[in-house]
């Protein structure tokens, strides 16, 4: 029978691999969310969301208080309906990043059942368009890092066969940023993908400024320019620039991005599994973009969202950022600068269950 048995919640909490600083932050940790479904016929999924360092308790506590009780003896099968049911019950809390990340631990989760019932990859279950995406490399671009270095990572990326980097900016001086991006773009040539990510550090004003001095290294995208909360500006600098606006990360509901979409704010949806509450949600995003003519580009999450970008047909790049290793077998697989989606049935991710336990905090 598909129906639940148990269900649990646990934390892992994972050192970042390297410094990871942006305009507005640094990357502390990721607190990582895991939730274990197990069906009466001895089926296990796990599912996963996860925090860059804040919040991992208190997105524990509204699955093991309020979330997983309801799951107890119902149908694995039913995604859509369980989805649903977990937000409608959810509705003093949402749209919130807290409620977004606890409903896609368990949405994961009942993913994975349904490819390991099925014998088939996540990127076959959700659409099947095709095995293997584009990827680029945002491990060389941090923005503590000097322009030689970036340079250095940028030509690294390039030998290796990936298809693109992206390098922070938000630096005081819009000189420093610009000048720090020609000498990536002169070291890479004009057919490497160069973009550029501003982690909501801008005004509009100052977006529109350095949008105009960036549009001659010819990016692939400027990313949260703003709050994502303001839309209006958004809309503004998007049609103020030739550059594509990138939007999605910290966007938490189907509604956001359709507003995003319907005003032409976004050139580039990057919509998140954790952030928007599973994959449920994520595929409504990603076929609202397409039918905006608007490519999906997902933050984040490399070792998931590689099946998802491969599903659909307008999942342009993932974007390469490695944090599971501590946690896993094997590595996401990269083959002439494509990102390979996992033929493995279920999530596709080779969880190492003992380092697991070894690094669980909750």
């Amino acid at each position: 029978m598909a129906t639940v048995r148990r269900a649990a919640a646990f934390l892992v909490e994972l050192e970042v691999e390297r410094v990871r600083t942006d305009a507005v932050q640094a990357f502390r940790a990721q607190e990582t969310v895991f939730v274990e479904i197990t069906t009466e016929d001895g089926a296990v999924g796990l599912g996963y969301s996860y925090t860059i360092g804040t919040g991992g308790s208190a997105v524990l506590a509204l699955l093991r208080d309020h979330l997983l009780p309801q799951l107890e003896g119902v149908d694995t099968r039913l995604i859509e309906s369980l989805w649903q049911q977990l937000f409608a019950s959810t509705r003093s809390t949402t749209v919130g990043a807290i409620t977004s990340l606890a409903l896609a631990a368990v949405d994961t989760a009942l993913w994975d059942l349904r490819c390991l019932r099925a014998g088939e990859p996540l990127w076959r279950m959700a659409g099947g368009f095709r095995s293997r995406v584009p990827a680029y490399d945002t491990e060389g671009g941090w923005l503590h890092l000097s322009a030689d270095e970036l340079v250095a990572g940028a030509v690294a990326a390039a030998a290796a066969g990936w298809r693109g980097v992206k390098v922070k900016v938000g630096k005081p001086n819009a000189a420093e940023d610009l000048a720090r991006l020609h000498a990536v773009r002169a070291a890479v040539g004009p057919e490497f993908a160069l973009m550029v990510d501003a982690n909501q550090s801008m005004t509009a004003a100052e977006a529109i400024r350095r949008a105009r001095l960036f549009e001659q290294v010819d990016l692939g995208w400027l990313e949260e320019p703003l709050p994502a909360d303001d839309l209006a500006g958004h809309e503004r600098l998007a049609a103020a620039t030739s550059i594509p606006i990138a939007v999605g990360e910290s966007l938490y509901s189907i509604a956001q991005f359709r507003e995003y979409l319907q005003r032409g704010a976004a050139g580039i949806v990057q919509v998140d599994v954790a952030r928007i509450g599973g994959i449920t949600p994520w595929l409504k995003v990603a076929h609202l973009a397409e039918a905006f003519n608007v490519a999906v580009c997902p933050h984040f999450l490399m070792e998931l969202h590689v099946s998802l970008a491969a599903a659909v047909p307008n999942g342009r790049y993932v974007e390469h950022i490695p944090q599971l290793r501590a946690i896993t077998t094997a590595e996401l697989t990269i083959v002439d600068g494509h990102a390979v989606a996992p033929e493995t049935p279920g999530l596709g991710i080779a969880w190492d269950r003992d380092a697991m336990d070894d690094l669980r905090i909750a």
